[in-house]
């Protein structure tokens, strides 16, 4: 069987490419794309492999074989939709199925496709993306939905969205959870406070948020909730600048905690694993996710996970995590300062977080995966 691949995010990275190994920054769309694909490589699956680029695939990405072939071609407008729509139109016959692990599908496709849609935030919060960003999501994003043969999504929460929101039949839609990097724990130990206030400057006990700054974090309300504690904790926040950014990097003095809320952009993701064990405990009070993989992260490094209620969450977190209304400051207080307070508590999450992750692996997303593109 012949499938085609669109492996743009996998290469093409929002925040630009690492100064150091020269590797994409990925987050969100572009992490997931590349560990699928690279997940899909390593099952060694017989079928031939045809992986569609904007440009070549980078050094992290699997190697060429007989039957794993990079097509790569440069579009001046609109990659995905035009140029790879052009270059399918063409070519398309000697493919069997499609596949994009993002929203977005090329026109003009004749052949069955398969499209991954991870969340549908920009339906429930429009006003938190650009004018730009928010139409090629709500067309673009509505075109791709109803041409796919298959859908796959991320969670049962937003699988509920997209027959909601767009009226797409359940049986036309799997869910299929994303996997998580699988780590040795023992391989990373706590950091002393002189390697952490060398590194980032953090010179006490602090709580742990990952992710990239933009309204749908809820990072404004979680900073007003740390205002409240009642301890010696700092607040320390790692992350990209997304969009919309600027009232959540003032917000730190608009509540009185000027110094002790540390923003840090430039953590490798070597650095994150000693970040999580470091940390009293890890806290995601998101609006919206399509599935929240920073949870599973923290847990597999023994980091206890406050996080938010709604969405998906809880599907990631399930019993392993202490959950709160995004919406409500004081129940952010509280649960900050429950688990700040509760060794026991901490301990007894850490020990069903463990047992959590057990359930997600890439293995199992690219086989669950490849079983839906074979089924065309």
């Amino acid at each position: 069987m012949n499938i085609g691949i669109n492996g743009y995010e996998a290469v093409v990275p929002r925040f630009g490419f690492d100064k150091d190994s020269g590797l994409p920054n990925r987050v969100g769309s572009g992490e997931f794309s590349f560990q699928l694909i690279k997940a899909i490589n390593d099952l060694k699956s017989k079928n031939d492999f045809y992986i569609y680029l904007p440009t070549s695939p980078t050094q992290d990405m699997p190697k060429e074989a007989e039957n794993w072939k990079y097509e790569v071609f440069t579009s001046k407008k609109l990659w995905t939709l035009l140029g790879l729509g052009k270059k399918l139109f063409k070519n398309d016959e000697k493919l069997d199925v499609f596949y994009s692990p993002t929203l977005y599908l090329p026109l003009n496709l004749r052949v069955p496709s398969v499209l991954t849609v991870l969340d549908v935030s920009y339906m429930h919060f429009p006003k938190l993306f650009n004018k730009k960003d928010l139409f090629m999501l709500k067309y673009w994003g509505k075109y791709s939905i109803r041409s796919a043969k298959k859908i796959i999504t991320i969670s049962e929460s937003s699988k509920n969205d997209i027959i909601n929101l767009y009226g797409v039949g359940e049986s036309k839609i799997e869910v299929i959870y994303p996997g998580i990097k699988k780590v040795s724990s023992s391989k990373y130990q706590v950091a002393s406070m002189d390697e952490l206030k060398e590194k980032f400057g953090i010179d006490k006990k602090y709580v742990l948020f990952v992710g990239t700054l933009q309204p749908r974090k809820n990072i404004v309300r979680l900073i007003e909730a740390f205002s409240k504690v009642d301890s010696e904790l700092d607040l320390v926040i790692v992350g990209k600048k997304g969009w919309q950014y600027e009232e959540i990097l003032s917000a730190p003095e608009k509540y009185g905690v000027k110094n002790k809320v540390k923003f840090i952009e430039n953590a490798a993701d070597e650095d994150l694993p000693h970040l999580y064990k470091s940390a009293k405990f890890f806290i995601l009070p998101s609006l919206y996710e399509g599935f929240g993989l920073p949870v599973l992260e923290a847990m597999s490094y023994g980091c206890p996970v406050i996080t938010s209620s709604v969405s998906s969450l809880p599907e990631a977190g399930g019993d392993g995590a202490f959950y709160v209304d995004p919406e409500n400051v004081d129940d952010i207080k509280e649960k900050m300062q429950k688990l700040n307070d509760d060794k026991d508590l901490r301990e007894e999450l850490v020990k069903k977080g463990h047992r959590q992750i057990e359930k997600f692996s890439w293995e199992k997303s690219a086989k669950e995966t490849l079983k839906v593109l074979e089924s065309l």
